[in-house]
């Protein structure tokens, strides 16, 4: 099947590229490159273009005979959310909306949607399921909501089914070393540890250290990319073999705090880490990880990886590039 995978020259969406194509399948991406890589997709068609231009996105659906769209595209730092929201109101919530709409134009009624944990908020408990309240703190959290509510009327609608994936925390790297999250751009907690271990900078910043948890810092569920990827392929085929729209959360079911992992970058690089204390970031919970059983029941996934993989498969890539993807590419399809 040929699939559209938007934001597919990004992190996430570029391990899901290369899994799409190992299980035969054949990816288009569709990506504006301005967070993307070519280098990250080698040998897969690429057009530079918005997700949310629906003019754009219905020719290509019909050009290339597209059956299914895998939705990476979007805006995710949530303090540059809190500082501009109506940036990501209109990216992603405006984008998803055009995307949708183009779908239906064309005919294409397989999607599936990448979410996140940020639309729980602040749990009541843990883990966090499914029917868990949803309370997003920031604008981010907020408009990835807001999508996943407009999935269903289209679905009464259009017939669009959907596969929600609300994942956690994505880290790692591919494991042949073909492939990671470039750590110039990223604020995600893994490659800044590593960064620091690299001499990139100078210390971990730690925002926040005082919170309700066992050492103090937040904790979040961090799951391999790898993992991750291969969730959006079980996601894809469910919904090519007839399956129901669903919502679903994937996670490894286990937390570990900010200091828990500069620990284990410790250990799988050998150097010294600092970290500075800093004072919490609004919009930020104080721990939060998954009960994905029913990603295990609908899609027969279970993430495979541990900590230590996701830390030393990042560190191996990181060591082999240390300039990442190289400067950001600005392709014309």
């Amino acid at each position: 099947m040929r699939v559209l995978v938007t934001g597919g020259a990004g992190y996430i969406g570029s391990h899901t590229v290369a899994a799409l194509r190992v299980a035969g399948h054949e990816p288009i991406v569709l990506d504006t490159l301005e967070h993307g890589h070519t280098s990250a997709i080698p040998g897969t068609t690429l057009v530079v273009a918005d997700a949310g231009d629906r003019r754009l996105v219905r020719d290509l659906l019909a050009t290339h005979g597209i059956g299914a769209v895998v939705h990476f595209a979007a805006r995710k730092s949530v303090p540059e959310s809190i500082a501009d929201p109506g940036l990501y109101f209109s990216a992603n919530v405006g984008g998803s909306l055009e995307l949708m709409r183009a779908m239906v134009d064309g005919g294409v009624t397989q999607l599936v949607l990448s979410s996140t944990c940020a639309v729980y908020g602040t749990p009541d408990e843990l883990p966090v399921r499914e029917s868990s309240p949803l309370r997003p703190e920031n604008p981010y959290g907020e408009s990835k909501l807001m999508v996943e509510r407009m999935a269903p009327w289209f679905e009464y609608a259009h017939g669009l089914r959907t596969v929600v994936l609300r994942y956690f925390n994505a880290a790692g790297a591919a494991f042949d070393g073909a492939n990671g999250e470039d750590w110039r751009q990223a604020e995600n907690l893994v490659p800044v540890v590593l960064s620091v271990a690299a001499g990139g900078r100078d210390a971990v910043e730690v925002y926040g250290t005082d919170y309700p948890t066992p050492d103090g810092t937040a904790i979040r569920d961090y799951m391999h990319v790898e993992d991750l990827a291969d969730a959006h392929i079980r996601a894809v085929m469910h919904l090519a073999d007839g399956g129901k729209s669903v919502t679903l959360n994937l996670g490894t079911g286990q937390g570990a705090s900010v200091n828990e992992v500069v620990s284990a970058a410790r250990a799988a690089t050998g150097r010294t880490i600092e970290t500075r204390l800093a004072p919490r970031r609004p919009g930020d919970p104080a721990a939060i990880w998954a009960d994905a059983r029913l990603a295990d029941e609908v899609l027969a996934w279970t993430p495979r990886h541990d900590l230590d993989a996701i830390v030393t498969s990042a560190w191996t890539w990181h060591e082999r590039h240390p300039d990442g993807h190289g400067p950001l590419a600005r392709a014309v399809a």
